[in-house]
């Protein structure tokens, strides 16, 4: 066998090697899942460090299978998901920072969100998506028969796990901006308008950690119609393809990935009415695709534009080209995107 044969098998097997890891990668979400449903991080974050007799105590269940739990744990480990080490020829499991993320009753977790993307209602649209594409329409409505949104609307369960799951998102990315944007916080002057804030809970974190804000959350009737009062908000309805409160500052976390260019066009051009020409400001927090250089959120947001597609008719993630050219048909003069330490980046447009 020649040198180039040689190289051709091994370049064949591996080949091979990375359509069984992409095959079996399903069950990387799904072990998470099953992690989380058992509390297993809930458990060892309560000893310290674990043993399998510890973690079979600590589930709720008169007939723990210990062998499946034991394999379960091997799988985890492997993955990197928890620490394991050897004490007194005990396997005992510790809490990394990956498993960190996986406590159910704490704020800054993302166990909501794993239940929520995992939940079978969310993961049927994948296996409508050679339909979407043959076809075009949301994989989700080729799935459901009716787009994401409109079915959860009438499906009290599943919308509950959404709002759960958007929220861990929310809390996240809000600690995140809040820490990493502060000098663009603390330039800002007067009234802060979060667009598409939902019930509040982001521009209430915001004018917190900067009180000299006035804040106002903007969302649809039906929404603010549930919202708790905060210190230093306001609520208002109304619908953003309308016309947006005036102020100082437009504030929009992840609202423009849900929607279509043209669509995007009249939400900004309604935010550069609102804001004042010579010194308003347009702020958002939305994926950035291709940005140059290493970060480890870059393969990610690949795949989330990939759950867009799945999941919402006109959704999608954006290059920094794509932004760019959606700002100029817009009419706003100049951006910044501003890379942090998170999934999203801080984009700041101006009229």
């Amino acid at each position: 066998m020649n040198t180039q044969s040689r190289i051709d098998d091994d370049s064949m097997l591996i080949g091979q090697a990375q359509v069984w890891r992409y095959l079996y990668g399903a069950f990387d979400a799904l072990a998470i899942r099953s992690c989380i449903e058992l509390h297993i991080a809930d458990i060892i974050s309560n000893h310290k460090r674990a043993t399998l007799s510890d973690i079979a105590t600590g589930i709720d269940s008169p007939s723990i299978n210990v062998d499946g739990l034991e394999r379960l744990m091997k799988f985890l480990v492997h993955r990197k998901v928890f620490d394991e080490e050897d004490a007194e020829g005990e396997r005992v499991y510790s809490l990394n920072h990956c498993s960190k993320w996986l406590l159910c009753n704490t704020k800054m977790s993302l166990a909501p969100f794993v239940m929520m993307f995992t939940n079978p209602i969310m993961a049927l649209p994948a296996y409508a998506v050679t339909r979407s594409v043959k076809e075009g329409g949301a994989a989700f409505k080729l799935a459901h028969e009716e787009e994401l949104f409109d079915f959860l609307s009438h499906n009290s369960d599943i919308n509950t796990i959404y709002n759960e799951g958007m929220e861990s998102v929310t809390n996240i990315m809000i600690d995140a901006i809040i820490s990493s944007y502060k000098n663009g916080f603390l330039e800002l002057k007067g009234s802060l308008v979060d667009v598409g804030g939902g019930t509040g809970v982001a521009i209430s974190e915001i004018v917190k950690a900067y009180p000299h804000l006035k804040g106002i959350n903007f969302d649809l009737p039906h929404v603010i119609s549930t919202a708790i009062s905060y210190d230093g908000v306001t609520h208002v309805a109304g619908d953003m393809f309308e016309a947006i409160p005036p102020a100082e500052t437009i504030f929009m976390k992840t609202i423009l990935h849900s929607y279509s260019n043209d669509d995007c066009v009249k939400i900004l051009k309604n935010c550069r009415k609102a804001v004042p020409k010579e010194t308003g400001k347009v702020i958002m927090v939305e994926i950035v695709k291709d940005q140059k250089g290493d970060d480890p959120f870059k393969d990610i947001r690949v795949s989330f534009d990939l759950a867009m597609f799945t999941l919402v008719s006109s959704g999608r993630e954006r290059t920094e080209g794509e932004w760019e050219k959606l700002f100029s048909d817009c009419g706003f003069c100049r951006y910044n995107i501003i890379k942090i330490p998170a999934l999203f980046s801080v984009i700041e447009a101006f009229p």
